[in-house]
């Protein structure tokens, strides 16, 4: 069986998870880290705290004031018609349904608090004012962002206990210039996916099967405020925007993007019930992320390159194969598993150098959330 016919033929959903049926099991989800799965992350602290944004001084201070007005601090309640909506929608969704959304709400509670937890430690081990002052905004948000999932796990009773979360998933260690292309990108691309839903729903709210959407517009702008942190950040710092770092910011669009591509295309029912296809929302969020990241990196990929697409539907392919031979286990699929390794980094390889779009930095850094 070949890595295509698998993916046409399988049901993705089914093979790489087993069901959250339990409390258990979704913090279980939470804690498992796999290529597609939110990780945690630790940096260099002290690199941090030298960091200057004096070049970006009247810009920064204007986004300082914004954090500190704080628009969204009555956002996060839950309404009355919450819960009503929660128990009347739901029950007319099909289990596999139920499921995928099951894995969103884990996955992106998980990317939510891993923000918090990050610019949480940052905050406590620096003494620059500016960036400690940044990060207790930054991670006061995503605490708030990830409280609000956790409550609609609970309605199910799969809540997440965030403090063994904390203390029982793996650190990755990245370099600060990593931290800030990796979280840049999260934080736009989190944006570009929460406005594409609210927008898709606001036409067809009959598509709205859960309460938690009507969320997301305001929600999203607190994503969109935090990768203006960081386009600041690499701005005034104009170093991490050139040279070899170049080649970095093209790594990190590439694994960003494709790793959306491959973690989408496991919830193709949840897609479909909100009236798109998995592929074709990946790549509405792809045209916003990289009309937006203009701003400050000098590169975008060539998204409607016709090897693009081909490239990330046989890295998806490839990765439903690996997750089928580690289910049926055996020295046969442990060699198939191992050519599947060697073809994704062979595919990863043809998609980072396709050609890609030189961009010239605005003079202005700094963009309004209009999607």
């Amino acid at each position: 069986m070949n890595a295509n016919t698998a993916f046409m033929d399988t049901d993705f959903t089914q093979v790489l998870v087993s069901n959250v049926e339990s409390a258990a099991d979704a913090n279980q989800r939470a804690l498992t880290n796999t290529v597609i799965s939110p990780r945690f992350y630790t940096t260099d602290f002290d690199a941090m705290d030298k960091l200057d944004v004096s070049a970006v001084r009247q810009e920064w201070d204007l986004m300082m004031q914004e954090y500190e007005g704080d628009n969204n601090h009555d956002h996060f309640q839950r309404d009355a018609e919450f819960a009503q909506e929660v128990k009347t929608l739901m029950a007319k969704l099909d289990e596999k349904l139920k499921q995928e959304f099951y894995d969103f709400l884990i996955s992106s509670l998980t990317s939510e608090f891993s923000g918090c937890i990050l610019y949480n430690e940052v905050r406590k081990n620096v003494t620059n004012p500016d960036i400690k002052k940044l990060m207790t905004y930054m991670a006061r948000d995503e605490s708030r962002h990830a409280g609000f999932l956790n409550s609609s796990l609970k309605d199910f009773n799969f809540g997440i206990d965030l403090g063994e979360l904390k203390k029982s998933k793996s650190y990755t260690f990245f370099r600060p210039k990593f931290i800030f292309y990796a979280t840049y990108l999260s934080e736009k691309i989190g944006y570009a996916r929460y406005i594409t839903i609210f927008r898709q729903l606001e036409k067809h709210p009959d598509k709205r099967f859960h309460p938690i959407f009507r969320w997301f517009e305001r929600w999203c702008n607190d994503e969109f405020r935090h990768g203006e942190s960081f386009a600041l950040i690499m701005r005034a710092n104009p170093k991490l925007l050139e040279g070899v770092n170049v080649w970095w910011i093209r790594f990190f669009l590439v694994a960003v993007y494709a790793t959306m591509y491959v973690r989408d295309h496991t919830r193709p029912a949840l897609h479909d019930a909100m009236g798109f296809k998995s592929t074709e929302y990946d790549f509405e969020v792809f045209r916003i992320t990289s009309e937006i990241s203009r701003q400050v990196f000098p590169i975008l990929l060539d998204i409607d390159h016709p090897q693009f697409k081909v490239s990330l539907d046989k890295l998806t392919a490839l990765s439903l194969t690996m997750s089928l031979a580690k289910a049926q286990g055996g020295w046969l699929n442990r060699v198939k598993q191992g050519y599947c390794a060697v073809a994704a980094s062979v595919e990863f390889a043809r998609l980072y150098f396709l050609p890609v779009i030189k961009s010239k930095l605005p003079t202005q850094v700094r963009l309004t959330p209009t999607w």
